[in-house]
């Protein structure tokens, strides 16, 4: 992963641990109902946390996800 990458992904956490849908669909170049569909299907190769019935995505999966190492 490129520390640009790392840079523009710590730009949208904002000292989060997790980002809403459509954060984590920019962050890996997805459609935010790509995500959401991993999410139902239970497909995906991260998968999310729900919190107060929402969908939440853990910063560290996304890291993980982009510097092409397995969930």
């Amino acid at each position: 992963m490129a520390s640009k990458d790392l840079s523009e992904l710590a730009a949208l956490a904002r000292g989060r641990d997790t980002l809403p849908t459509r954060d984590a669909a920019l962050a890996i170049n997805r459609a935010p109902q790509t995500l959401r569909k991993w999410a139902c299907l239970e497909c995906g190769p991260i998968r999310p946390i729900r919190i107060n019935g929402r969908l939440a995505w853990r910063i560290s999966d996304i890291q993980t996800l982009l510097s092409g190492g397995a969930v």
